[in-house]
């Protein structure tokens, strides 16, 4: 089921370096199995730069719009993808559901969060997770644009946000 973390009034500054570590001490098992998988193969991990021709990044005018920031095109490998999603007010969720976990950090605005049928509201400087399976439902709630940090693990998940 997923669930939010308080924001805190603490500076943003001091919240940035916190969400920072998380992500790291997320994505430190993804790496650690990837450099095991390559290097018992006799291979080293290569990291690529994101390219245009790898990256979608959608029209900034649609109801939903993204950025990749990491995937298999600049990782190397598929276990997380990285997108900061952006929400305008005139966005309509539907009901979906992922195969994998699917970890939101609100950057601003109002970000809704329906899980299995429980409506909430994440605000910015909270976290959402979801599990493989939970029904997910999103929305913007207020008349500001709502910025969601995005991960997916693995990163397959994130598969319409990517072009091969």
């Amino acid at each position: 089921m997923g669930r939010a973390i308080p924001a805190t009034n603490k500076p943003r500054r001091y919240v940035m370096r916190h969400v920072l570590g998380a992500i790291v001490i997320l994505l430190l098992p993804a790496v650690a199995m990837a450099q095991g998988m390559t290097q018992s193969a006799g291979q080293g991990i290569e990291y690529r730069p994101l390219t245009k021709e790898a990256l979608l990044e959608s029209d900034p005018s649609a109801a939903l719009s993204w950025k990749i920031l990491v995937d298999a095109a600049n990782l190397g490998s598929s276990e997380t993808r990285i997108a900061e999603l952006t929400l305008n007010t005139d966005y309509v969720g539907q009901p979906h559901t992922h195969d994998a976990i699917e970890i939101f950090y609100v950057l601003s605005g109002r970000f809704g969060h329906n899980v299995n049928g429980v409506p909430g509201v994440l605000e910015p400087g909270e976290i959402g997770i979801c599990r493989p399976g939970d029904t997910i439902i999103h929305s913007v709630e207020g008349d500001e644009p709502a910025v969601v940090l995005t991960i997916w693990l693995p990163g397959g998940a994130a598969a319409p946000f990517h072009t091969d």
